[in-house]
């Protein structure tokens, strides 16, 4: 039985990266499905992403390989069995546009997640969670309980094994213990074409400029508020005739497109972190 791998990794950039990995590989009776890489001449970075079979050897033998051959290079790696989904918990406030196209593309197998619970701090979704049959933790939050809630989600997230997290228009800001918690493996959908329009009501703030586009940016996040590195923006057209209203329409199918295309990729581990940026290997 043939097992699929995708092996990313990220080193200084120097002659025969690729030629060694391939080698690794070839040892090991790995044969090579696809393969995408990336050298950020500013940085001196280098950027690889390995999609593989492989039933000579097994994946702990694999992972030790891979631990002796990463050390000359300095390489930051991963490598990820293909066939698991990725154990998700989304958390969620009032809005649930994004919620139900990611639970919709879960069910219909075009996401390769494994949802195990949906979070909220508000009761309007537990239905839905129960349709789907996801457990569902009401969790509310205030300045006074913000500690005590955050411990309760963490708990969930790490009973759950979660290797995602998808905020889906979840209104709360996150603590930076708990930022830094999720480092890497956190998701949000900003509801605005970063940088512009932050904070609350971008879409009254656009209004109010008279913009011609509107947009939504689905990025990792981090502990300064809407700045982490960016994975997918997408844009709609928009004229001096559409009203407050209408611009919120246009932005919900926006903003499910983009956070539903960001949370593909990251499952299906075509992101790779780059310093504030990073690196999609579509």
């Amino acid at each position: 039985m043939q097992h699929t791998y995708v092996l990313t990794l990220s080193c200084q950039d120097r002659s025969g990266i690729v030629h060694a990995v391939s080698g690794f590989l070839l040892e090991r009776g790995g044969n090579i499905e696809e393969a995408a890489q990336y050298n950020d001449h500013a940085t001196g970075l280098f950027f690889l992403r390995i999609q593989f079979t492989c039933n000579q050897v097994t994946e702990e033998d694999l992972r030790l390989g891979l631990k002796l051959f990463a050390e000359p290079f300095a390489m930051l790696w991963s490598l990820h069995p293909l066939a698991a989904p990725m154990k998700t918990v989304i958390f969620v406030s009032k809005d649930g546009h994004c919620l139900n196209d990611l639970m919709f593309r879960w069910k219909s197998g075009l996401l390769r997640l494994d949802i195990r619970a949906i979070v909220s701090n508000h009761r309007e979704f537990y239905q839905l969670a129960a349709g789907y049959n996801v457990p569902f933790h009401h969790i509310p939050m205030t300045a006074a309980t913000k500690a005590q809630g955050e411990a309760k989600q963490l708990e969930i997230i790490r009973n759950e094994g979660a290797e995602l997290v998808v905020l889906a228009r979840y209104m709360q800001i996150l603590s930076n213990d708990l930022c830094r918690e999720l480092s890497g493996k956190a998701i949000n959908i900003h509801h605005s074409f970063l940088p512009s329009f932050k904070g609350a009501k971008p879409y009254y703030q656009a209004h109010d400029r008279g913009v011609k586009l509107i947009g939504a940016t689905a990025h990792y996040v981090t502990a300064d508020l809407d700045e982490g590195p960016i994975i997918e923006q997408d844009v709609a057209r928009v004229d001096h005739t559409d009203g407050v209203e209408d611009l919120t329409a246009l932005g919900r199918d926006t903003e499910s497109q983009v956070l539903a295309r960001a949370v593909k990729w990251h499952s299906e581990h075509r992101v790779l972190v780059n310093g504030h940026k990073t690196v999609v290997f579509k």
